[in-house]
C-alpha cells in the first residue's frame, strides 16, 4: 500500500455515541467562522489536555478543581474532534500532513492528560503510567493496521475517546460530591513499595488491563491474517 493510499484508510468509527456525535460535529463545521482553521482547532486540543491536567494537578489543593478538569475535556474534545470535521466540509483535508500532526498531536495530549491524573490525589502515578502504556501499545498497533490493511479503528467495546471523556468527566464529579470515594484508601506493599491504594486505583488497573487485553486479541488475529495474505516462502537450499 503507498504511502497517500494509508493516508485515506478506512475510519472503523462504531462507538455507542458516534451517529449523534457525527451530526453535531457536521453542524458546528458548517458554522465555523472563515477565519477558524483545522490547525488552530488542533491547537485548542491541544490547550484542552493542558487544562485538564492542570485540573487534576490543583485538585491536590481543592478537590473541586476537578470542575476545570472535566472543562478541558470538553476543550480538549471540541478541538481534537472538530479539526478533521472542518476539513472534511470544507472539502480542505491535507492527507499526509493532517495524518502525521492529528496522529502526533493526539500522543502528545493522551501523554499531558494522563500525567495530570496521576499528579491528582486520586491515582497513584505508577498505575496511570500502566494505563498510558497500554494505551500507547493500542494506538502503535491501531497505526501500523492503518498501513498495512487499509484500515484506522477509533472504537473498542463500542467505546471511543468521546465516551472515554463523558466517563471520566462522571467520574469526577462523582469523587467530588461523593467523600467516601476519595477517602477510601487500603495500605498495601507492592514489590517492597508501600502506598494507599484507592478505588481509582484499581480502576486504572482494570482499564490497563482492558486495553492491553483487546490489543493481544488484535493483535493474535491479524498475525493470523497476515500470516494468510503474506505466508512463508518455501527454502530452497540449492
Amino acid at each position: 500500500m503507498s504511502t497517500e493510499e494509508e493516508r485515506q484508510a478506512k475510519r472503523i468509527q462504531t462507538s455507542i455515541l458516534n451517529p449523534y456525535e457525527k451530526k453535531v460535529l457536521v453542524y458546528l463545521a458548517e458554522r465555523m467562522p472563515a477565519w477558524v482553521t483545522s490547525d488552530m482547532l488542533t491547537f485548542v486540543g491541544f490547550l484542552g489536555a493542558l487544562i485538564v491536567a492542570l485540573g487534576y494537578a490543583l485538585s491536590n489543593l481543592d478537590i473541586h478543581w476537578l470542575w476545570l478538569a472535566c472543562f478541558g475535556f470538553f476543550v480538549n474534545w471540541f478541538g481534537d474532534s472538530l479539526d478533521g470535521s472542518l476539513a472534511r466540509v470544507r472539502n480542505t483535508q491535507r492527507k499526509t500532513y493532517g495524518f502525521f500532526i492529528d496522529h502526533n498531536i493526539d500522543v502528545i495530549n493522551e501523554c499531558i492528560m494522563f500525567a495530570g491524573v496521576g499528579l491528582s490525589p486520586l491515582v497513584n502515578m505508577t498505575f496511570m503510567a500502566g494505563v498510558l502504556v497500554a494505551y500507547l501499545a493500542l494506538s502503535v498497533y491501531v497505526y501500523i493496521d492503518c498501513y498495512l490493511k487499509g484500515e484506522h479503528r477509533l472504537t473498542y467495546g463500542g467505546l471511543g475517546p468521546t465516551e472515554f471523556r463523558i466517563l471520566a468527566i462522571v467520574v469526577n464529579i462523582l469523587f467530588m460530591y461523593i467523600p467516601a470515594l476519595t477517602l477510601w484508601k487500603k495500605h498495601i506493599v507492592l514489590f517492597h513499595n508501600e502506598f494507599d491504594f484507592g478505588i481509582l486505583d484499581g480502576i486504572a488497573v482494570v482499564v490497563a488491563f482492558i486495553l492491553f487485553f483487546f490489543y493481544l486479541v488484535s493483535l493474535i488475529r491479524d498475525i493470523r491474517y497476515y500470516n494468510r495474505i503474506d505466508p512463508p516462502k518455501p527454502f530452497d537450499n540449492d
